[in-house]
């Protein structure tokens, strides 16, 4: 019986798992029955230019999965061909945050019954990074992956271009070095808050002096800031940039801060009513990403967000519909009375 495997000899995904693979997708799209034969180890070794312990590891896998059977002198059969397991996938964020939840919530909502989703946290951290790719390889039909590190670019592609194109979607973040076709719904975080920004700029002009509050000990896209400062020399607004802020950071009236992290945010409000600056007439304030708290915190922080669920909801649909796109996320201001 001849078979139509797809075996690529460039990625690193291991062969013997594209051979199992190819002969589950051969059952679901009906080309085997149940009580067929398939070719014999030799057969398919030569067919594909393949090893023989290369096939001899797949029929092992599945007679392991009790997808074939093997008949002394005969060969291997089709044992059964209910192999339509759910939607398996593994989704790797780089932390835990509020916004995290957001597109955690969509995206398994949208991918609704009977998708399995496994999350894991890499910290940024390379190491756990390549663990859990390594370790995961060949269990998945799709790993969703936030890729936010800030060094050894060519490392981290180097990972991520062990998993098969067909079964990997970047999120967030898109990155370069990057082989083949994939899936993606990134951020561009440069040009968002420089478009944002732009939108701002009929308040903004009240204001002497904009002050980019740096997240101290978590790291961010570089990109942003690099938006902020080309928005600022383009409106020949004079500004500078803090790393957090303290008890201790200075706080003048005409003075507008964006502001990255929450708890820097937080402290900013404090340090404003500890000099009784009024927020929105004497001190702007800019809140990167959207949450339910700032609609009504103040009676409103002035936000700069990409739309999280919006990116859960499409990172789901581009798995369900099989679609190697890439997709910028939705970006925009939302202006409220701390501005």
């Amino acid at each position: 019986m001849e078979l139509d495997l797809s075996i690529d000899f460039v990625q690193h995904y291991p062969k013997y798992l594209q051979v199992v693979d190819a002969i589950i997708r051969c059952i679901g799209e009906g080309q085997l029955q149940r009580g067929d034969q398939l070719p014999s180890i030799n057969e398919l070794s030569e067919a594909y230019l393949l090893s023989r312990d290369t096939v001899e590891k797949a029929y092992r896998e599945l007679r392991r999965k009790n997808i074939i059977t093997s008949v002394k002198g005969k060969g291997n059969f089709i044992n059964r061909v209910d192999v339509h397991a759910p939607l398996r996938v593994l989704l790797i964020f780089n932390k835990i945050s509020n916004y995290k939840k957001q597109i955690y919530n969509s995206f398994v909502y949208t991918l609704g019954y009977p998708a399995t989703v496994d999350l894991h946290i890499h910290h940024c951290n390379m190491q756990i990074f390549e663990t859990l790719i390594s370790n995961s390889i060949g269990h998945y039909d799709y790993y969703v992956i936030m890729p936010h590190f800030y060094e050894q670019p060519e490392k981290v592609a180097e990972i991520i271009n062990r998993i098969p194109r067909d079964q990997l979607l970047l999120l967030d973040k898109d990155i370069t070095g990057l082989g083949g076709e994939y899936a993606s719904v990134f951020q561009d975080f440069e040009k968002d808050i420089y478009e944002a920004l732009h939108d701002a700029f009929p308040v903004l002009k009240k204001y002497e002096k904009l002050i980019y509050v740096n997240p101290g000990l978590v790291p961010y896209p570089g990109e942003i800031m690099k938006g902020f400062r080309y928005f600022c020399r383009m409106n020949d607004f004079e500004y500078s940039i803090i790393e957090g802020v303290d008890a201790e950071t200075e706080v003048c009236k005409g003075e507008a801060f964006v502001v990255i992290e929450e708890t820097d945010l937080v402290t900013l409000i404090k340090n404003c009513r500890n000099k009784n600056l009024s927020i929105g007439k004497d001190v702007g304030i800019i809140s990167y990403n959207e949450t339910p708290l700032k609609e009504i915190l103040l009676e409103g922080i002035t936000v700069i967000s990409t739309d999280h669920e919006q990116m859960g909801k499409t990172a789901a649909n581009l798995i369900l519909e099989k679609r190697k796109e890439r997709i910028k996320n939705p970006f925009q201001l939302i202006l409220r009375k701390s501005l």
